[in-house]
């Protein structure tokens, strides 16, 4: 529920304060006063306003403009807020802040304090308002727009539905995808094949089978290119190890010199024995690292032949590398893939995997899209029952009304295309509503389809802009009887030009425009007495006439005691647009 409403610098208004209860609300107010701005205040507050648009809303010379509305929490709304990880207060408040500045207008959103962007704003929206304009055919040519009314009015057990199909036509698009990019790449195999072959012949020919090939190969030819030092070095070691060098013993020496020496110390010390057992440790040692050193040596022997094959190989590998601007693990795996696809039978029978893949996805997804058609088919026939019968009572006693759904390509939202056909003539063929219905008729559509979709969505607010406009005092006496049944579920306003509208409603606004020091505003007034409303009903009958007073006392009396039990007779003068002065 819409419970409050705050604007500044809004169009006419410099400054104005609104508190809202539960129930029928009407907004009424001579031609030109503002009665739609508030409306159009809580569209510009929903993302409904954009570049011109809003500096168009913007109060002429201010440079700073805000729009704040307050409304109590429903399930829904706990649960979006939930997912959108934002707190939920006892009641959530919704702010729009236009700024000028350098020349440019900007804008900025808050929720409950927390700045949003209008992606949030725009799924937040059909969670708060559902607002209806006179003569509203753009929104019925909007694509999908009546196939969505119709899911509304499915309600909540349709839901199952329209998730697995939209869940079974994602599986199906991504079985297509990957079945149409195999087939892509086929095709570019098959024209390429020559030439992937002489590839896969070349990498077959190198013998690619370790990464690490080259780098294990150029440790190999650093040892054989620089074989005559490593030899030398071997035998400087050996020499000092064995056979001593410049005129000094041998390390081997001088370890077995060493054991000796600790071997008779040993006899006038026992606690020698440690230390001499770590000689004897040292000494074989040494004598393992002389022997791994003379085979080490023995196979330093030089082999040019041995280092010319390491180094073509390696060459060979960089210009592979070079070529294909890949290292050797890449093209290993590269001639492996080429391998699976040249192989016969290989691309064929994946193939054949993804397009049997495919075809399960599809008949999964027509499965999917036959019980979703079927559930909407038992949806049109309550809908259109339903509709008829609220129009009837509307001036439409020869209405026809039928939900037309043929086959669509398939989709996320289903295989079917819905159009609402429409008739209020005897003779008259049924033709789409957006062709043939008058402004008044489509005004009584929107209501009587509104009434329909409440139950859907009972905690959305509903906002009708002159929605009876044009239609006579018995059609608008019928028009207030279900606006005022609408109000019996849900939060509903009316901007309205119709006494017998007005007079229904549980909560009356007036809306009016004053000029003071050449100023013009607008300021906007609750009606609470009988007297405020008597007076304001019968400025709408048509002036401050004795009879036009009486029929408006005679609308209240009316409302008081049965609520809008029947149409009201209509002065001549009452169905004429209202004459009130401008103030």
């Amino acid at each position: 529920m819409l419970t409050g409403l705050r604007l500044e610098n809004i169009a006419l208004i410099e400054r104005l304060e609104l508190v809202f209860e539960p129930g029928f609300t009407v907004l009424t107010g001579e031609t030109g006063a503002g009665k739609s701005i508030l409306l159009d205040a809580l569209d510009a507050l929903l993302g409904g306003v954009s570049g011109t648009q809003a500096a168009r809303l913007l109060r002429r010379g201010a440079a700073r403009g805000q729009i704040e509305a307050s409304f109590s929490l429903t399930p829904p709304l706990r649960d979006w807020l939930a997912a959108q990880e934002l707190e939920a207060d006892e009641e959530l408040l919704l702010s729009r802040e236009w700024r000028m500045q350098e020349g440019r207008l900007g804008s900025r959103q808050r929720l409950n304090g927390v700045a949003v962007n209008r992606r949030q704003i725009q799924e937040l929206r059909p969670l708060l308002l559902d607002l209806t304009v006179q003569g509203q055919t753009q929104q019925l040519a909007r694509p999908g727009q009546q196939r969505r009314w119709l899911d509304r009015f499915a309600g909540d057990s349709q839901q199952p539905l329209l998730h697995a199909v939209a869940a079974a036509w994602r599986g199906w698009r991504q079985a297509a995808s990957a079945l149409e990019e195999a087939r892509s790449g086929w095709e570019r195999l098959q024209q390429e094949r020559e030439r992937q072959e002489q590839l896969l012949e070349d990498l077959e020919a190198a013998a690619l089978e370790d990464p690490a090939e080259r780098e294990r190969l150029q440790g190999e030819e650093n040892r054989l290119a620089h074989g005559v030092r490593l030899q030398q070095g071997v035998m400087t070691l050996l020499g000092r190890l064995v056979e001593g060098a410049e005129e000094a013993p041998a390390v081997l020496d001088h370890l077995a010199a060493c054991e000796a020496e600790l071997a008779q110390m040993q006899q006038f010390d026992p606690a020698v024995a440690h230390l001499a057992e770590r000689c004897s440790d040292a000494l074989v040692l040494v004598q393992e690292l002389a022997r791994d050193l003379d085979r080490y040596g023995t196979s330093l022997e030089s082999d040019p032949d041995s280092l010319a094959q390491l180094q073509e190989r390696i060459a060979q590998l960089k210009a592979l590398e070079r070529r294909h601007g890949l290292d050797l693990a890449a093209l290993i795996a590269w001639r492996d893939q080429l391998r699976e696809q040249l192989a016969p039978g290989g691309v064929e029978a994946s193939l054949e995997a993804l397009e049997a893949a495919e075809v399960a996805a599809r008949r999964n997804r027509d499965q999917a899209n036959a019980r979703l058609s079927a559930a909407r088919r038992v949806a049109a026939d309550g809908l259109e029952q339903q509709l008829m019968e609220a129009l009837r009572p509307m001036g439409l006693a020869n209405v026809r009304f039928a939900v037309a759904i043929s086959a669509a390509a398939a989709a996320e939202e289903g295989a079917d295309a819905v159009q609402f056909l429409f008739s209020a003539n005897p003779g008259q063929p049924l033709a789409p509503l957006a062709e043939v219905a008058s402004g008044g008729e489509m005004s009584r559509f929107l209501l009587a389809l509104k009434t329909c979709l409440a139950a859907a969505d009972p905690d959305v607010t509903l906002l009708f802009d002159e929605i009876d406009s044009g239609v006579s005092g018995r059609v608008s006496g019928a028009m207030a009887a279900l606006l005022r049944k609408l109000a019996e579920r849900r939060q509903v306003f009316c901007v309205t030009h119709q006494p017998l509208v007005a007079a229904s409603a549980d909560h009356h606004f007036r809306v009016s425009k004053t000029v003071e020091a050449g100023q013009t505003s607008t300021r906007v007034s609750h009606l609470r007495d009988t007297q405020q409303r008597q007076a304001e009903l019968a400025e709408l009958a048509g002036g401050d006439s004795g009879e036009a007073f009486s029929y408006a006392a005679s609308l209240l009396d009316l409302q008081n005691r049965d609520g809008l039990a029947a149409p009201v007779a209509v002065p001549p003068q009452a169905s004429a647009r209202p004459r009130r002065p401008a103030a």
